[in-house]
């Protein structure tokens, strides 16, 4: 009897047992499972941010792009309008621009000029208001030059051609005065030196060079000059000069014609030769046997 007790005990205390595990699996699942959420929301809000920085990085590219391609765009519409002036620039002739200038200037001139005699007013008196004293004087002498000049481009005599030439290689001649400058202190430091130039200091301060034996500065019986020994670049540019000299020299004379074997001369200018040659094209058929007789004294 209580060996029957003991397993009847035993056997009820087992599904006991088994009750009270079954609470326990069941919570232990519940904790798998909200871990398994926790972890599955987390997985999903880092894959929404990625896709949301992905999405910011393309719009910023887009926003490159589209700005790369305005700047394109505007600098090709540039490159065009420029082109297209730059072309028509070259396809006008400055003369033609020169000109109507110079027309407008003209008709501007006459205008001003009929109104102002309309008004009754003197017009070289109302056009010098726009001009001081020293600018109209300049203006004046200007066209006073430039009149002269004029009227001395034909041929009188050689002296005169000669004086025109000397005037023309005055204007176009450069000094080099860095280089004088130098050689010159250096011949007053070498005179100084030897005694035969004295330097005094005037009382306002100015250096004064005094020659006291008269070898220094140059009079019209000096000879010094012929020591001087110039540049290389200096002896080419006179070649040079006077390469120029005598090219302009042959480039007159065949203008003139006397570089041809044309015969006598019978003309005193070009109009005169023209003319001569219209003669010889009408009469030199009927005039020949006159002129050979003449050349050979038998028309007597």
């Amino acid at each position: 009897m209580p060996v029957a007790k003991k397993r009847k005990i035993a056997l009820s205390s087992e599904p006991s047992k088994e009750g009270l595990s079954e609470p326990a699996s069941t919570s232990a699942i519940a904790d798998e499972s909200k871990k398994e959420k926790v972890s599955g929301d987390g997985e999903v809000t880092e894959s929404v941010s990625v896709t949301e920085g992905n999405a910011v990085q393309n719009q910023e590219r887009l926003e490159r792009f589209k700005a790369l391609q305005a700047r394109a765009k505007k600098s090709a519409e540039r490159n065009l309008k420029d082109a297209a002036a730059e072309s028509q620039r070259l396809a006008t002739d400055p003369n033609v621009l020169t000109a109507l200038s110079r027309k407008h200037a003209i008709a501007s001139h006459k205008l001003l000029k009929a109104d102002t005699a309309a008004e009754g007013e003197d017009f070289e008196r109302k056009r010098a208001w726009d001009w001081t004293i020293d600018e109209s004087e300049k203006w004046d002498k200007r066209m006073s030059k430039k009149d002269k000049h004029r009227e001395d481009v034909a041929f009188q005599d050689y002296r005169q051609d000669a004086r025109k030439i000397y005037k023309r290689q005055l204007r176009e001649m450069k000094p080099n005065m860095e280089g004088y400058e130098k050689e010159k202190a250096t011949a007053m430091q070498k005179a100084a030196l030897s005694g035969g130039l004295e330097v005094m200091e005037m009382d306002d301060g100015e250096l004064v060079a005094v020659d006291k034996n008269g070898i220094f500065y140059t009079t019209a019986d000096s000879t010094d000059f012929v020591e001087n020994k110039p540049e290389k670049a200096a002896v080419d540019r006179l070649v040079t000069d006077l390469q120029k000299a005598e090219e302009t020299r042959l480039r007159k004379r065949r203008d003139r014609g006397k570089g041809e074997e044309e015969g006598d001369v019978t003309y005193i200018n070009d109009k005169n030769k023209e003319f001569n040659k219209r003669l010889a094209r009408s009469y030199n058929k009927y005039t020949a046997e006159i002129r050979d007789s003449f050349e050979r004294g038998t028309m007597i």
